[in-house]
């Protein structure tokens, strides 16, 4: 491999621009200045070249040396991983905290996967056979709630086994396996390593047919997201971002999780940090660090390291796909990754777009969406993996027609609107019911239906159109007064406000409310669907109005998502059949307790 110097003729801020670089590629690694500072070749003139530094390049000079390392950004994709937390550069800050003292010095080289560590390996392959690119070899327990399977990487050509290595406990470095193709033999390891900006190849592509179950009502029932789908979550400071992304990445039914916070405030991401590993899986009461993997690029650090954050993140997330999990990776925030778009393209003066932002973030942010997907993946044996990606986003002001709002709305099917108005009447998650929309609703239908109840996609329907309804109402309300409406429609305005409180608020911090299963759901909905069709029929037949709202079954209602334990579920049936005699006690005129 030919080694191109050069060196530094002009310096600003994470932007160099190097000559002498002849020969060198398009986003081709270099090490930069006298600290060997890593960089990334992003633009080529002749024999310069404009690289961008992943690190804080204060001090560096003309005539330092820049040499290329002949292969692109790449991650280590092996055992290890998991627990683990790394800058955008896949750098394990964990580890570089415990040698460094003080603030991180520049130029410090930590292996990303730990080189001395051994990992007891069990092949499931034999010598003489046949594999290809995908094909497992082994597994590695490498926690207990993952088992890591050892893959022939995806660029490998096919051939046969000349060795493969007996049970036994083999750091990442061992040969585990030697495959021998036309073009010679090749040594495999535990791990490998992939270019950050190339999708990881599959088989073929299925139907988001099968939703990602995140406990969150709002979510799951009105604006559900697919194993495998994108989904956009914008709103302003304040608004329940953050919480509501660790929310998702808390309790959503997928096997490993990403979070990847680039370019949030420091305070923010430091209680990420602090938070995870003390968090439990709630499926087997293991510590929830084993199966997440945490990229911190807070605000402060590089800025060029931001915008390769994500791409390290969804590039490691796709080698747990390929093993045939569930992954859900959540960005906080595209904003911030945009934005170092814009500085870096402002250092190289490109010609600005609207606000400022590059010409070419929309491509950026569809090569990223893009990559979401459910999927078969290479190799043998068949298995079946998925990428979810959600992506806050952060538009000034809560603007929704800023540039990263919209293009990013144009690659996501899913949209989770954030709403200031309601995070400031302490309605969390704050998500507007009626700005925000999903296209996943049809694809996941049939998965309710043969899962939790044939009939959820019509309680579903009846109560989005109540809610629907409430803000045509309210607007008359507030044009003409609420006694121009009759009793009918102030019925929909009152069953729509025991929806808002009694199933689409709900607690992150409540014991029982924090994670809501999908049948609890679909009881608690239920529950008010029917009191509007019970409550509309006691008005056709002469009951007051006055005397429905006076029921002490709505604070009932309202209550049952706090006082319902998810493992009690019968108890929604029986505040079903109780809530059925209250209101056929009132058709019949029969006393009925009514509240003081």
């Amino acid at each position: 491999m030919n080694t191109v110097r050069g060196k530094i003729v002009w310096v600003a801020g994470p932007a160099v621009k190097a000559d002498g670089m002849m020969g060198a590629k398009m986003y081709e690694t270099v090490y930069v200045g006298e600290e060997r500072l890593i960089g990334e070749i992003i633009k080529l003139t002749g024999d310069v070249a404009f690289i961008q530094v992943y690190e804080n390049t204060s001090g560096l000079r003309p005539g330092e040396p820049v040499e290329s390392t002949g292969s692109p950004l790449s991650v280590s994709l092996g055992p290890g991983m998991l627990g683990s937390i790394y800058d955008g550069v896949q750098r394990p800050l964990d580890a570089i905290g415990r040698i460094s003292t003080g603030f991180i010095k520049r130029g410090i080289k930590v292996d990303p996967l730990p080189r001395d560590k051994k990992w007891k390996f069990t092949p499931v392959v034999k010598k003489g056979e046949e594999v290809g690119p995908g094909d497992i070899i082994g597994e590695v327990p490498e926690t207990p709630l993952v088992v890591s399977k050892i893959m022939v990487p995806p660029n490998a050509k096919r051939g046969k086994l000349t060795y493969v290595a007996p049970e036994g406990e083999y750091t990442i470095e061992d040969t585990v396996a030697t495959l021998e193709t036309k073009e010679g033999s090749t040594d495999l390891r535990l791990y490998h390593n992939w270019p950050v900006r190339r999708a990881r190849p599959f088989s073929r592509r299925l139907d988001p047919e099968v939703p990602t179950i995140t406990g969150q009502r709002v979510l799951d029932t009105f604006f559900p997201i697919s194993k495998g789908g994108t989904a956009c979550i914008p709103g302003a400071f304040g608004t329940g971002k953050t919480v509501t992304l660790h929310q998702l990445a808390k309790w959503s039914d997928t096997r490993v999780i990403f979070h990847v916070g680039c370019g949030e405030r420091g305070n923010e991401e430091s209680e990420v940090l602090t938070e995870f590993p003390h968090l439990k899986d709630p499926a087997t009461g293991r510590p929830l660090m084993e199966r997440t993997v945490l990229i911190a690029n807070t605000s402060n650090m590089p800025v060029a390291a931001r915008e390769a954050s994500i791409y390290t993140g969804v590039t490691m997330a796709e080698y747990f796909r390929d093993m045939g999990y569930d992954v859900l990776l959540v960005a906080d925030s595209t904003s911030r990754w945009a934005e170092a778009l814009r500085e870096i393209s402002g250092r190289l003066e490109e010609m600005p777009a609207e606000e400022g932002y590059p010409s070419y973030l929309a491509s950026r942010l569809a090569e990223f969406y893009e990559r979401a997907g459910r999927v078969v993946t290479l190799g043998n044996p068949e298995r079946i993996g998925s990428v979810t990606l959600v992506g806050a986003v952060s538009p000034p002001g809560g603007d929704f027609t800023e540039p990263v709002t919209t293009h990013t709305m144009r690659f996501i099917r899913t949209f989770w609107a954030l709403d200031a108005n309601l995070a400031y009447t302490r309605h969390y998650p704050a998500i507007n019911w009626i700005t925000s929309y999903s296209g996943y609703v049809e694809t996941v239908r049939k998965w309710w239906a043969e899962n939790v109840t044939v009939d959820w996609y019509e309680q579903r329907y009846q109560a989005y159109r109540l809610l629907q309804r409430e803000a045509d109402l309210l607007e008359l309300v507030r044009l003409l007064g609420p006694e121009a409406l009759p009793d009918e429609e102030k019925l929909i305005i009152d069953v729509a406000r025991m929806i808002r409180e009694g199933f689409l608020q709900q607690s992150a911090y409540d014991e029982v409310d924090a994670y809501c299963p999908p049948l609890k759901q679909y009881k608690l909905l239920r529950l008010f669907v029917m009191f509007h069709k019970l409550a509309e029929e006691a008005l056709r037949k002469g009951v007051a109005l006055k005397d429905i709202r006076s029921l002490p079954i709505i604070s009932k209602l309202i209550r049952a998502k706090y006082e319902v334990p998810n493992d009690r579920l019968e108890l929604l049936d029986e505040l079903e059949r109780a809530m059925v005699d209250t209101f056929e006690k009132l058709a019949y005129g029969e006393k009925v307790e009514v509240k003081a």
